[in-house]
Order: structure tokens, then C-alpha cells, then sequence
């Protein structure tokens, strides 16, 4: 049976996985006070996805195949394994989470956990037996020793193009090399612990010259010499198509953020089931984007002004969706001001810039839920005074009443009774009224 016909199977009864509980388990497996392994688990999420072949439909993480041969020993995946170990403790802790789901989650956890953009990601690949598996052969990683036209021979075959090629190559930021397992040694940042745009402007900005030493060929800083770049780092520098892109992200860090989060995302979903595959666009995100993570943000910590700000830079409200959702999260900027207690801003929203009151994030949660959870008294009644849905049910069942409850938010809890019960008197009295009116339509609220 094949890694396809895998995906056919019965889906398991086990419990939906809480990925914020899995994330937490694998930032204690990544970074202790022994280690902080982030770089390699970024590594390895590639190495088990970089094998894809789009035009066979083969390889990719889908099925865990790096713990067969001839995979398993494949010289480019020398010394990964150590993360698998790592990494132990956190398939028991989540047995109905496969290795191919967490390899790759806990590359895209890793990014964010030293400091980069958030990469959407969805579970659901599986794991697949010796007898069943499609291994990959050797030689379809990279090879650091190349140039331009070998990056866009490998990256081509998994369905990617020039500016995907020089994000994704932007991961060197982080980790180093180590001679006894690559040939090659050295960091390419002086913070190799922080993911930031310095290896692009250590590329483009610093002196190189061709290392001399008795390992691979490689290039060191003219200043220092202690840094290093390998032949492929090299061909973002020299090709003029690379070249270009890697200037743009040598000097916005946030556009490279942006495009690094949309390739790594599809990256380690290729081959995968459907269902693994979040709704992350290829094509470049425009300034709209950038002005509505802004406006978010701004959002969440309650800066009015630089709100107003920004939807004056991006042309107006209308030139701006107020209820565009993050990615991954669904959160809007209604959601993140209700979360925080920001009454002033949540007003604005709602009265001002008419904001979607009811739209579900992706738990479920309404902004009335997060405000009846933390019990922001004024913001429910806001909420509620713009027809926010009382009654909505998150994914676990739970109305903003019942999570108002929950948390011992009395003033909250009876203000939402209150206002159920006043919104059921409306009803009834209207289905009254189109009774006497022999089934004419009659208003909520109205007298009868």
C-alpha cells in the first residue's frame, strides 16, 4: 500500500490534538538549560520535505520516511537524529501526533521561538510502515557545493521559483555549520540563536574571500574571518535574479518574514493530505497585508492612534480590511483588543469602522467570548449593544455565557443572562404580534 492509500484510512477517534499544548512540550524539548536545538529542528523539517517531486507526486514529509534507509543515512541528514530524540518525550506525551506531523510542526515552532514570523501550519500526515513506504533516494537535498542553476534545479522539481529559492535560503540565518557532519564550518551570523534578516545583510554588505583551509570550499569575512558562507549562499550574491530579492530582504526585514512564512508553510506541506495544507497563497503578499498585520497589532495593544495611522497610510478603511483575520489564528483586530481589554479601540471598531462583531477565530472564540472570559464588563456591553451573537458556541461547546461563568465573572454572567432574556421577550413578542397580524411580519422589539 502506498503513502496515498495511507491517507484514505478511517479517521482515528482519538482526541483533536491541542496544538498550543504541543508547542509548549516542544519548546521544553528545543530549548532547556542543556541546549537550544531550534536550528537543527528547522533543519529537519526541511530535509524530511525538501524530497518532494512535484511532477511524480513522490516524497516530501508525508510519512516519516527519513527513519528508513536510504534515507536515514543520506550524508545530508547527518547528525538530525538528534532531535528525533529529542523530541521523544513529546510523541508520548501526544501518541495520536505522527513524527511526520511533529518533525515538521517543531521546525515551524522553532522560527517563531527564535524570534521569526509565525508559519502556518496544519497537522494531519502520517506515519507509514517500512513495507508501506515510498523511500526517497539520496541526492535530492541540496548541494552546498553548487550554484544558481542547481538551487533551481531542486527547488523547481518541489514547485518553486527564484524568490522562494532566496527566502527559504534565508534559514542560514540561524545555526551553524560543523565540519565533522557537512564538510563545512561555521556561522553565518553573529547571532546564530536569532532568526533576523543579518545573514541577507552579512551577504550582500560584508567582504568575502574563498576560506583556506583543509575542508570544503567555503568563504569567510575579509573583517574577522570568522564567518562563513557556502558556495550556494554565494550564487544569492553573484545571480542577478537572486540578487535582487536578497537586496529586498537585506533591507525589509518584515517583506522577507512575510515570504519566508509562505514558503516554509508550503514547503513542509508537499506531498501531504489535503487537509495538512493551510490556505497560504505562493504569490507575494501586497502592502494591504503588511498595513492589516499592522493594524492588528496596533490593535492588541490598544494604540488608537497609530491605528487611525495606519488606515490613513493604506488609504482609508475601505482600502483596508478592518476584519482581515491572522494568519493561522483567524484572530481579528476585534478579537485582539476585546482579549486585552482595550474598550476605547473596540468602540472605534465597532462604531466607527464597522467591524465584524461575531466572526469566529480559529477556536471558535467570538470577541465576545474573550471579553466575557476576562470579564471586560464595558466592552460586553459594547458588543452586545451592536449585535454581537450572544448565544455563538466556540469548538468546545461553550457559549460567552457559559465561559463567564466558568471564570466567576458575575457582573459579566448576569449582564449576559439579562440580555438573553430581553432578546427571547423581543422575539416572542413579535411571533405574537405576526400571530394577531395573521403571519404578517412584524418587528423585533415592537409593541404588541
Amino acid at each position: 500500500m502506498s503513502i496515498r492509500q495511507a491517507q484514505a484510512k478511517p479517521k482515528s477517534t482519538e482526541p483533536e490534538l491541542d496544538l498550543d499544548q504541543v508547542a509548549a512540550g516542544i519548546y521544553g524539548a528545543l530549548i532547556n538549560q542543556k541546549v537550544n536545538a531550534c536550528p537543527m529542528a528547522i533543519r529537519v523539517a526541511w530535509h524530511s520535505s525538501g524530497t518532494f517531486d512535484e511532477a511524480a507526486g513522490t516524497g516530501g514529509s508525508n510519512g516519516a520516511t527519513m527513519r528508513f534507509e536510504p534515507e536515514h543515512s543520506d550524508a545530508a541528514n547527518s547528525g538530525l537524529f538528534i532531535i528525533h530524540d529529542l523530541l521523544v518525550r513529546v510523541k508520548a506525551a501526544f501518541p495520536q501526533l505522527s513524527l511526520a506531523d511533529l518533525w515538521t510542526y517543531s521546525g515551524c515552532k522553532a522560527v517563531e521561538f527564535m524570534g521569526g514570523p509565525r508559519v502556518p501550519f496544519r497537522a494531519g500526515r502520517a506515519d507509514v510502515p517500512l513495507e508501506e513506504a515510498d523511500v526517497p533516494p539520496n541526492g535530492l537535498l541540496p548541494d552546498a557545493s553548487q550554484g544558481a542553476e542547481h538551487l533551481r534545479e531542486v527547488f523547481g522539481r518541489m514547485g518553486f521559483d527564484d524568490r522562494d529559492i532566496v527566502a527559504l535560503s534565508g534559514a542560514h540565518t540561524v545555526g551553524r555549520c560543523h565540519k565533522v557532519r557537512s564538510g563545512y564550518d561555521g556561522p553565518w551570523t553573529r547571532k546564530p540563536l536569532t532568526f533576523d534578516n543579518e545573514y541577507f545583510r552579512n551577504l550582500l554588505q560584508l567582504e568575502w574571500k574563498e576560506r583556506e583551509w583543509d575542508g570544503n570550499k567555503q568563504y569567510t569575512d575579509v573583517a574577522t574571518e570568522t564567518l562563513c558562507m557556502l558556495p550556494t549562499d554565494m550564487a544569492l550574491r553573484t545571480d542577478p535574479a537572486f540578487r535582487k530579492i536578497a537586496e529586498e530582504y537585506a533591507a525589509d526585514q518584515a517583506a522577507w518574514f512575510r515570504d519566508f512564512s509562505s514558503a516554509f508553510s508550503r514547503l513542509v506541506s508537499q506531498g501531504c493530505p489535503a487537509g495538512c495544507k493551510p490556505d497560504v497563497a505562493a504569490a507575494r503578499c501586497p502592502k494591504a497585508r503588511a498595513a492589516e498585520d499592522s493594524f492588528r497589532l496596533w490593535a492588541m495593544h490598544g494604540s488608537l492612534e497609530q491605528m487611525e495611522r495606519t488606515l490613513a497610510d493604506a488609504g482609508g478603511p475601505r482600502a483596508l480590511d478592518v476584519n482581515a483575520p491572522e494568519d493561522v489564528t483567524g484572530r481579528t483586530a476585534l478579537h485582539k483588543a476585546a482579549f486585552w481589554g482595550h474598550t476605547h479601540v473596540v468602540s472605534q471598531l465597532t462604531h466607527d469602522w464597522f467591524a465584524s462583531v461575531s466572526q469566529p477565530d480559529f477556536a471558535g472564540d467570538t470577541p465576545l467570548h474573550d471579553a466575557a472570559r476576562f470579564g471586560h464588563v464595558a466592552i460586553v456591553r459594547i458588543l452586545l449593544s451592536v449585535g454581537a451573537n450572544c448565544g455563538a458556541m466556540n469548538k468546545d461547546g461553550s457559549t460567552p455565557l457559559a465561559l463567564a461563568q466558568e471564570h466567576g465573572k458575575a457582573e459579566v454572567a448576569t449582564m449576559l443572562q439579562q440580555h438573553t432574556a430581553g432578546e427571547l421577550a423581543k422575539v416572542a413578542s413579535a411571533r405574537r404580534e405576526s400571530f394577531l397580524r395573521a403571519g404578517a411580519p412584524a418587528q423585533v422589539g415592537q409593541r404588541a
